[in-house]
C-alpha cells in the first residue's frame, strides 16, 4: 500500500450570514445566496521539492444587500502559510505575520473596543483550516489571496501534491496550474483525480521534458456539470499529481546566493535486514474495533515481513506478556505461529506500558548481545497503545528518563496513538529522544490502513547511522546531518548557510552502514553548475533555497523544542520566532493579523498555526452576534435527562454539545462503561402511556437506572418509584419518600425526599439521579429520570458509553454561522472528531438542582441521534439487560 505525502487544498465555497438563503440562476450558473464565485486558481510552482502555492478566489455579490462571505481552505499541516490579502473593489487589505503575543494584545485591544469576533478551528488528519470572512456590499466584488509553502517529502520513491477540489458551485473561470523545476531532471509524471470522469480525464494537461513538468486542469462551466442542464459542480474530490526526479548519482547539490540544500537518496542498495518489536497496548479500552483494527493491520504486516527479519510482540496491559521470550527469525513457520498467536489477542486490564516497553528494549539488548541478529541490521519499536499509564510506572517524566536510557542511542522509536485518549506530547517527545517520531491513529473505518501504511514507510532501511559531514570552517546554520536510518524510496535533506555569502563551492562527504559494508561516498558542486542549471526557467519564484533552509531550520527549531527545557528551549524558541518573524511564516510562534475594512469597524482576525495534540489552528474572526448572547453554561459535567437529551460539557470552549437519542421503550443503552473501574450504568427507555400509533418512533424517558460497581459488587436499581441498592447477595430497598443517608465502605448514598439521589462510589465518581414526576392523571406523560455525572475525570481513560465517551477531552470547531429555520436558532458547521456536521444553537435544560423548572443550558445541538459526534452509531450502544 502506498501512503505518500501529502499536499493538500481545500477550496470551499464562501458561506453567507443573512436573513434568508436563495438559489438564483444566473447565465445559468448556479448563484448561492447571492454570491457568485467566478473564479478559483490554485497556482504552484515546485523548485527542488519546495512547493510555493498561491489560492485566489474571486466573487462578486450579485444581490441588493450587503453579504458575508467566508473563505476556506484546507492546507497541509506541515505547510506555512507567508501571505494573505483580501482585495475590495480595488483596496488591499493585506495580513500581517506578528509574534504571537503582540498578536494576541492587538486582537484584545480591539475585542476590548467592542470589535468581537469569533473562534474559528479546525484540523483533519493531515489538513489545518484557514478561514476568514468580510462583508460586501451589493455588487461589490472581493478577492481573496492567500500564499503558503511547503517542502515536500519523498515516501515510497516519488513526491505527492495531493489537492482537494470541492467548489460547492460551478465557477466561470477554475484552474489548477502546476509547474515543476527540477535541476536533476523529472523521471515520471503523472496526475488524477476521484472525481475525474473520461471526459474530465481529456482536459488534464500533462508535459514534462528533462527539468521542467507542467500540469493544468481547466473545465468549462459546461464540463464541471453533473449533468447536460444541471445546476450542481461535479467538481467534488482529490485532485493528486506525483512525480520523481532523474538519479544518476546517490544525491544532489546546489548552492545559490550563499546557501545550499544537498539531497541524498542512494537507489538500488541492498535492504538491511530489520529486528522489530511490536509493543501492543491490550488493556480493557482495546476491546471491540480497535483491537479487531490492530489484528487486522498486524496480520497483514506478517504478510510483508522478509525472512532476513527478525520479530517478536510485547502485550501489555496490567500484566506484560510476549509472544516468545527472544527476536524470532521470520521464517514461514514462525510467521505462521505468529499470525495465530495474533488471532488470539484479547484486550483485558490496566495500562501498563513502562513494563511493556522496557520489556521490548530488554528482548532487544539481549539479541545484539548474544549475537542472534547480524551485525549490520536496522533495530526498531514500534508501540500502539490508546490510553495513558496507570499502572506500574505511571509518571510519564520518568517513563521518559526510563526509555532514553534503556535504549541509549541504540534504536529507534515510534509511538502510535490510538484515538484521543492518548497523551500525544508524552508519546511524541519520547519518540523524538529516541530517534523516532510519533503519529496518531484516526479511529475511523481505516484504521488498519493506518497501521499498515505506518508499518511500510519504515520496513525498509537501506543505511543506519548515516551523517552527511560538511567543512566546519566554511558552514553555519547547518539543518540536522546525522541520521538513525534511511528508508527504500525515501530522501534526506540537509540545508545550510556559507560563512562566506560568495562562496561557489562545496565538498561533502556521507558515511553509514549498509547491509554489505560501510558507505563512503564523497560528492562536490560549484555555484556555477547550479545557476546554468536555473538559466533555463525564469518563471521559478524568488531565493527559494534560502527559504527552503528558512523551512527546514524552523521545522527542526520546533522540534528540539519538544524534548527540551530551561534555558536550551528558551534559546530553540527565540531563534525559530526570529526566523519566523524575517521569513514572515506562520509558526506555531506567530500570528497572522487581518485588518478588515471600515464597514466591519476594522475588525482583526489572528490566524495561528497549531501542534499535533495540543491546539487546532485558529482564526479568530467575526462571527454571527446571536452566538455571543448565550451565556455559558454555570456547571461543568455530562448529563442525560427529558427525552432522553444528552448535555455534553466543554470547559476549555465554555460551552456545550447535545444531542437526543430516539429508541422506542423497551430499548436498554448503555451510558457509562469503565473496565478499569468496573463502574457501569445502563438506562431502560419507557414510553408514554399511549403510544402515538402514526410516529415509528415513540417519546421515550428513562424509566429505569442501572449502576453498577464490579470491583465492590454493588449494583443500584433506580425506578421513579424505588431505590434497591444490592452489595453481593444482601439486597436493601428504599422509596422515593424517604430521606436517608447510607455508608456502606467505599459507597455513599444520600436520598433527598421526592428529589434526587447522589452516589459517590470508590474512586470519587459521583452521580445524580433526578426524579422527575407528573400528574398522576395525566393522560400521556408518567413519571422518569435524569442522570447527572460527577467527578467523571475519576474514571479511567477506557471509559467509554453514550456518556462515558465524553469524559475525555472533546474539541469541535464552529464555523459558517448564520440563520437556520428558527429566527432565535442559528444553524452552522461544526467540525468535531474529522466530520463536518450541520448544527443548530439552542439549548436544553438541567434539572440538576431545579427539578420542576430546570436551567436553559446553551449548547450545539447535533441531530440524528448525535450521527458524527458519537463513536459509532446509536444502536451499538443497545444492551440486553440492565446489567
Amino acid at each position: 500500500m502506498e501512503n505518500k505525502l501529502l499536499l493538500c487544498i481545500l477550496l470551499l465555497i464562501p458561506a453567507f450570514a443573512s436573513s434568508d438563503f436563495l438559489l438564483t440562476h444566473v447565465r445559468n450558473i448556479k448563484v448561492v445566496n447571492g454570491i457568485e464565485i467566478y473564479s478559483m486558481k490554485i497556482d504552484s510552482k515546485v523548485t527542488s521539492r519546495f512547493a510555493h502555492n498561491v489560492i485566489t478566489s474571486r466573487a462578486v455579490n450579485q444581490g441588493n444587500v450587503s453579504k458575508e462571505v467566508f473563505f476556506d481552505v484546507e492546507l497541509p499541516k506541515t505547510a506555512f502559510i507567508t501571505k494573505f490579502s483580501m482585495t475590495i473593489d480595488g483596496v488591499t487589505y493585506p495580513g500581517t505575520i506578528k509574534e504571537k503575543e503582540a498578536a494576541k494584545k492587538q486582537y484584545e485591544k480591539a475585542v476590548s473596543r467592542g470589535q468581537t469576533a469569533g473562534l474559528v478551528r479546525a484540523s483533519g488528519r493531515k489538513t489545518e483550516k484557514f478561514t476568514v470572512s468580510v462583508n460586501i456590499k451589493a455588487a461589490s466584488k472581493v478577492t481573496f489571496e492567500l500564499t503558503y509553502e511547503e517542502l515536500l517529502k519523498r515516501q515510497f520513491g516519488k513526491y505527492e501534491m495531493f489537492i482537494k477540489v470541492k467548489p460547492k458551485q460551478l465557477v466561470k473561470d477554475f484552474e489548477i496550474e502546476v509547474d515543476i523545476f527540477e535541476p536533476q531532471g523529472i523521471a515520471e509524471l503523472e496526475a488524477e483525480g476521484t472525481f475525474i470522469t473520461n471526459e474530465l480525464q481529456n482536459i488534464i494537461k500533462k508535459t514534462f521534458s528533462g527539468k521542467k513538468g507542467h500540469i493544468s486542469f481547466k473545465p468549462t462551466l459546461d464540463q464541471q456539470r453533473t449533468c447536460a442542464n444541471c445546476s450542481q459542480s461535479a467538481l467534488d474530490g482529490d485532485f493528486t499529481v506525483r512525480y520523481d526526479v532523474k538519479r544518476t548519482t546517490p544525491d544532489n547539490l546546489q548552492i545559490v546566493n550563499g546557501y545550499f540544500v544537498h539531497f541524498f537518496a542512494p537507489t538500488n542498495l541492498p535492504k538491511l535486514s530489520k529486528n522489530i518489536i511490536f509493543v501492543l497496548d491490550t488493556s480493557g479500552s482495546m476491546y471491540g474495533r480497535e483491537m479487531e483494527q490492530t489484528k487486522e493491520a498486524l496480520l497483514k504486516i506478517l504478510d510483508d515481513i522478509k525472512e532476513d527479519d527478525f520479530f517478536n510482540f510485547i502485550l501489555f496491559d496490567s500484566e506484560i506478556s510476549t509472544w516468545k521470550e527472544t527476536l524470532i527469525k521470520a521464517t514461514p513457520e514462525n510467521l505462521d505461529e505468529a499470525r495465530k498467536f495474533v488471532q488470539h489477542i484479547s484486550a483485558q486490564g490496566m495500562t501498563n506500558l513502562h513494563g511493556g516497553l522496557m520489556r521490548g528494549i530488554d528482548i532487544l539488548n539481549a539479541a545484539h548481545e548474544q549475537n542472534l541478529v547480524p551485525k549490520r541490521s536496522a533495530s526498531i519499536i514500534i508501540m500502539l497503545t490508546d490510553g495513558q499509564p496507570n499502572v506500574g510506572v505511571s509518571n510519564t517524566h520518568e517513563i521518559e528518563k526510563a526509555v532514553k536510557k534503556a535504549i541509549d542511542g541504540r534504536y529507534t522509536l515510534y509511538n502510535l496513538g490510538f484515538g484521543s485518549g492518548v497523551d500525544y506530547g508524552f508519546l511524541e517527545k519520547m519518540a523524538l529522544e529516541n530517534k523516532g517520531l510519533a503519529r496518531r491513529i484516526y479511529p475511523d473505518s481505516d484504521a488498519a490502513l493506518q497501521l499498515q501504511g505506518f508499518y511500510d514507510e519504515v520496513s525498509n532501511p537501506m543505511l543506519i547511522d548515516v551523517e552527511l559531514n560538511y567543512p566546519e570552517n566554511e558552514i553555519s546554520d547547518l539543518t540536522t546531518n546525522s541520521f538513525k536510518h534511511f528508508y527504500d524510496g525515501s530522501e534526506i535533506v540537509v540545508a545550510g548557510r556559507f560563512v562566506d555569502s560568495n562562496q561557489n563551492h562545496l565538498s561533502v562527504d556521507v558515511r553509514g552502514e549498509g547491509a554489505d559494508d560501510a558507505l563512503l561516498y564523497t560528492t562536490q558542486q560549484d555555484a556555477e553548475q547550479t545557476a546554468q542549471a536555473f538559466q533555463e526557467q525564469q518563471y521559478i519564484f524568488g531565493e527559494y533555497i534560502e527559504r527552503l533552509w528558512a523551512y527546514l531550520t524552523i521545522e527542526q527549531l520546533l522540534e528540539k523544542r519538544i524534548t527540551a527545557t530551561g534555558e536550551e528551549k528558551e534559546n530553540l524558541t527565540a531563534q525559530a520566532l526570529a526566523l519566523s518573524l524575517m521569513y514572515k511564516f506562520v509558526t506555531p510562534l506567530t500570528s497572522m493579523v487581518v485588518t478588515k475594512p471600515e464597514e466591519d469597524d476594522n475588525e482583526e482576525g489572528i490566524a495561528d498555526k497549531p501542534t499535533e495534540g495540543v491546539g487546532m489552528f485558529t482564526s479568530l474572526l467575526q462571527a454571527s452576534p446571536v452566538y455571543h448572547t448565550y451565556a455559558s453554561p454555570p456547571t461543568w459535567y455530562t448529563s442525560v435527562d427529558g427525552d432522553p437529551h444528552f448535555i455534553i460539557s466543554v470547559p476549555q470552549k465554555k460551552d456545550a454539545i447535545c444531542f437526543n437519542i430516539n429508541e422506542n421503550p423497551g430499548m436498554i443503552l448503555n451510558l457509562i462503561n469503565d473496565p478499569v473501574t468496573g463502574i457501569t450504568v445502563n438506562g431502560e427507555l419507557i414510553g408514554d402511556k399511549r403510544a402515538n400509533s402514526d410516529a415509528k418512533i415513540q417519546n421515550s424517558y428513562f424509566g429505569k437506572l442501572g449502576i453498577a460497581n464490579k470491583h465492590l459488587d454493588v449494583k443500584l436499581t433506580v425506578t421513579p418509584e424505588t431505590i434497591t441498592i444490592q452489595n453481593g447477595d444482601e439486597k436493601t430497598g428504599f422509596t422515593w419518600l424517604d430521606s436517608v443517608t447510607l455508608h456502606q465502605a467505599d459507597l455513599t448514598l444520600i436520598i433527598n425526599r421526592k428529589k434526587n439521589l447522589v452516589l459517590s462510589m470508590g474512586s470519587g465518581v459521583s452521580f445524580v439521579v433526578v426524579l422527575h414526576q407528573v400528574w398522576k392523571k395525566h393522560p400521556l406523560h408518567q413519571d422518569f429520570l435524569g442522570l447527572y455525572t460527577l467527578k467523571s475525570d475519576e474514571l479511567s481513560e477506557q471509559t467509554h458509553g453514550l456518556l462515558g465517551q465524553f469524559f475525555r477531552p472533546i474539541d469541535f470547531t464552529i464555523i459558517e454561522i448564520h440563520p437556520g429555520s428558527d429566527p432565535k436558532k442559528p444553524d452552522a458547521t461544526m467540525i468535531v472528531k474529522n466530520n463536518e456536521l450541520t448544527v443548530t444553537r439552542g439549548w436544553q435544560k438541567d434539572y440538576r438542582r431545579d427539578p420542576k423548572h430546570g436551567v436553559d443550558i446553551p449548547c450545539w445541538f447535533v441531530h440524528d441521534n448525535g450521527a458524527g459526534l458519537i463513536d459509532g452509531v446509536h444502536t451499538d450502544y443497545i444492551v440486553s439487560s440492565l446489567f
